[in-house]
C-alpha cells in the first residue's frame, strides 16, 4: 500500500514508520522540520517538508495514497489553542477530498465524544464531526487513544523536588492510559485494514487508579512516592510556574476536572474499557526510571 504519514517521528510516528515499511508498504512521511528528513528517510520512507496548514502541500503529499494517518500536533501555540487544532483538522479533511483520499485513520482521544469541559480534546471533538461531515463517502476510524504514559514526564521535577506525584484529580480515579507504541501497533493494523464508513476505536494499554501509577512508579524508582490531589487553582498555578502557557495550563485544568468527574472516561466505560495494548503501567515504569 502507499500510506502517508503525518506527525513526523514523533512518539508515534517513529513506531508507526517501522510498522508499516517492515510490511513492504510505500510510506511517506509529513514532517515541518528539514532536519528530519535524513532520519525519516534512513527508516526507509519518504519525506514531505511542509506545513500542515498549507492545503495545497497536504493535496500533493495525500494524492495517490490508499490510507493517510492524521494527527493534530499537542501543542497548536500558547493561544487560540482549540481554533487552531480545528483549523489543522479543516486543512486535513479539505485535502482528503481535493486529494481523493478514501481511507482515513484519525488519532482522537478518549472524551472526544464531549463538546466542551475535556481541557484540549475539546477540538478533536470538533474534529470528529468535521470529519463526519465533510468526509461522508470517506472510510474514517478515529483511534480514541488514551492518556500517554509519556505525558507523566512531566511530573520528573516536582517528583525530583518534592517526592511526590500529582494533579487535581485524586489517587482513586481511574484513567486509561497508553503506550505510544501500542497506539502506533493499533494505527498500522487498521490502515491496512478494509473498514467501512466511520467508526470509532478505543486504543489503551491498561486501566489503573493513579495510586497504582504512583505505586508502579515508585517501585521502579525504588521509594516512596504518594500521589497528592492538588486543588484545581494548586494545579493551575504550578503548571504556569513551570512554563506552561496560561491557556493551554487552563486547558489542562479543565481536563483534569473532567478525570476526577469521571467525564473522561465515561464513554470508555460504557464501550467495555476495552485495553488492546500490551505494555502496562509497570513495563513503562521500567521506561520511567530508566529516563528518570
Amino acid at each position: 500500500m502507499k500510506i502517508t504519514v503525518t506527525g513526523s517521528l514523533g512518539n508515534i510516528g517513529k513506531h508507526l514508520v517501522k510498522i508499516l515499511v517492515a510490511n513492504s508498504n510505500e510510506v511517506t512521511v509529513i514532517s515541518s522540520n528539514e532536519d528530519r528528513k535524513s532520519a525519516i528517510e534512513a527508516l526507509g520512507a519518504q519525506a514531505a517538508i511542509g506545513s500542515i496548514t498549507d492545503t495545497d502541500f497536504l493535496v500533493k503529499s495525500f494524492t495517490g495514497s490508499d490510507a493517510v494517518y492524521v494527527m493534530t500536533p499537542p501543542n497548536m501555540g500558547g493561544q487560540n489553542i482549540i481554533e487552531n487544532t480545528v483549523n489543522a483538522g479543516k486543512s486535513y479533511a479539505e485535502a482528503i477530498v481535493k486529494a481523493g483520499v478514501q481511507k482515513v485513520v484519525m488519532l482522537s482521544s478518549i472524551g472526544a465524544e464531549f463538546e466542551n469541559g475535556t481541557g484540549p480534546i475539546a477540538g478533536l471533538y470538533h474534529i470528529e464531526n468535521l470529519y463526519r461531515t465533510l468526509l461522508p463517502n470517506v472510510n474514517v476510524s478515529f483511534m480514541r487513544a488514551g492518556y500517554f504514559y509519556t505525558n507523566f514526564y512531566s511530573n520528573v521535577p516536582l517528583i525530583k523536588g518534592m517526592g511526590i506525584i500529582g494533579a487535581n484529580y485524586p489517587a482513586e480515579a481511574k484513567m486509561p492510559v497508553v503506550h505510544p507504541q501500542n497506539i502506533a501497533e493499533a494505527v498500522a493494523e487498521e490502515l491496512q485494514t478494509s473498514t467501512t464508513g466511520h467508526q470509532v476505536r478505543y486504543v489503551v494499554s491498561d486501566y489503573v487508579s493513579l495510586s497504582e501509577v504512583a505505586k508502579a512508579f515508585g517501585d521502579a524508582l525504588g521509594k516512596q512516592l504518594p500521589w497528592v490531589e492538588f486543588t484545581d487553582e494548586q494545579s493551575l498555578q504550578g503548571m504556569q510556574q513551570a512554563g506552561l502557557p496560561a491557556e493551554m495550563a487552563n486547558l489542562y485544568t479543565e481536563m483534569g476536572v473532567a478525570v476526577r468527574e469521571g467525564k473522561l472516561q465515561k464513554d470508555f466505560d460504557a464501550s467495555g474499557a476495552p485495553q488492546v495494548g500490551s505494555i502496562k503501567i509497570q513495563d513503562f515504569a521500567k521506561e520511567f526510571a530508566g529516563a528518570f
